[in-house]
């Protein structure tokens, strides 16, 4: 059942096969300057989605705001989408220890790690699924770790009426501009706001041009300092802000991707069918038209289709 409206997307990648275009990638894309202003548009950027794990960064601001105080190891886990790897679910663990807490006090979803290496590992060792290896558990040990600071419950930290999403959802609204009027649950057990990806893109752009200091920053810089936190080794997004000083970029399910460049210029986008291979190939051309450079981001984008092994196709994001 349909329950809005169909956002106006528009084609953003293509992928083909040989001599004829094989899949088309349909989204809406936005870019907004330091101040605000709009500097690119395709589709409808206007259209409410859900940004997903893109809403973890403002998510890490609120919980700053209400006197978590985490190193920048441990801030830009708190940010991440991780892919399980030790190193992330010992970082994890320590947010749980700092506060005086364990992993059985986590309520986010179970899972096996997410990245690819991480989890093929995983099973080698027999293991199964569990909160600490899930990809928000840097997330929902913030979480925890701010109702500890403050004195709130920890079971009910997941309620709509407890004080932490109450004061997340102020923040969220308060960064992007937007009223959040609709609101739904994310994978993880959190709550996710429908926004527009123009606000979104004024969320991160902000986050990056912020005063040293204040919470915004500290978020920026947590995760420009341990981009392989924030997702991992052989992941896009961690891989980009490894190429590009000063950026900023975090994805979520759903084909959904942020990109902040160090002057407050950022890119936000949304893959209409969820399609997660679309999501950097797409953000390319905005990302070139706005003047970054073309070698750095060259492993983004014109990504090899193969068959029998051997390159017989291109993904790539359409040109402005």
């Amino acid at each position: 059942m349909i329950i809005s409206p169909l956002a106006n997307h528009e084609p953003l990648a293509v992928q083909t096969r040989g001599a004829i275009v094989e899949s088309i990638h349909f989204g809406s894309l936005a870019a907004v300057g330091p101040d605000g202003g709009t500097l690119l548009t395709r589709g409808d950027p206007s259209a409410p989605v859900y940004p997903r794990s893109a809403l973890k960064p403002l998510m890490a601001v609120a919980m700053l705001r209400a006197g978590l105080k985490l190193p920048s190891e441990q801030l830009a886990l708190a940010a991440a989408s991780h892919s399980g790897s030790t190193a992330h679910q010992r970082v994890a663990a320590g947010i749980l220890a700092g506060a005086g807490l364990t992993e059985d006090h986590l309520h986010n979803s179970t899972d096996m790690p997410y990245g690819v290496a991480e989890r093929e590992a995983w099973l080698r060792a027999g293991k199964g699924p569990t909160r600490l290896a899930q990809n928000c558990s840097g997330k929902h040990a913030a979480l925890l770790a701010t109702c500890v600071a403050n004195g709130w419950p920890l079971e009910s930290y997941l309620d709509p009426a407890h004080p932490l999403p109450a004061l997340v959802r102020e923040s969220v609204a308060e960064l992007t501009g937007e009223e959040l009027t609709q609101i739904s649950t994310d994978g993880c057990g959190t709550e996710v706001f429908a926004l527009s990806l123009t606000g979104m893109a004024r969320a991160f752009s902000h986050l990056v041009t912020a005063k040293d200091g204040t919470p915004e920053r500290q978020v920026a810089d947590a995760m420009r300092s341990h981009p392989l936190l924030v997702a991992g080794e052989g992941r896009d997004v961690s891989a980009l802000m490894l190429a590009i000083p000063g950026l900023l970029a975090k994805d979520g399910f759903e084909g959904i991707q942020l990109i902040a460049l160090a002057d407050g210029r950022t890119v936000a986008l949304k893959i209409s069918d969820g399609g997660d291979r679309a999501r950097m190939p797409a953000a390319v051309p905005a990302l070139l038209t706005l003047g970054v450079d073309a070698t750095a981001l060259e492993p983004f984008n014109n990504l090899p289709v193969l068959g029998g092994g051997h390159p017989v196709g291109t993904l790539f994001g359409l040109p402005f």
